[in-house]
């Protein structure tokens, strides 16, 4: 199966008033996604503000594999995931 490797932008929100954060995030979809398929990915991922998704364009694997490992050292990331982890395990 071909992929097709994408840069997202996303600003996060619960940072203060009117504030966020902005990350890249790194997805992989099939070789038919259109722009508008990752954009509908990215926004209902959690975390991401209403209108959240500030750019998305399509990137090489080897530029994903080294996102890939930047997403895993970004400290807002880990926070984010940390916090989600805690929920799901309170929930269940």
């Amino acid at each position: 199966m071909e992929e097709k490797y994408w840069k997202v932008v996303c600003g996060y929100g619960h940072v203060g008033q009117r504030n966020e954060v902005s990350v890249a995030r790194y997805l992989v979809t099939g070789k038919d996604a259109k722009l508008l398929d990752v954009y509908a990915l990215a926004s209902q991922m959690p975390g991401v503000k209403h209108r959240g998704v500030r750019t998305a364009h399509p990137i090489s694997k080897e530029a994903y594999i080294k996102g890939k490992t930047e997403e895993k050292n970004n400290f807002y990331l880990q926070k984010l995931m940390t916090f989600q982890e805690e929920n799901s395990n309170q929930t269940a």
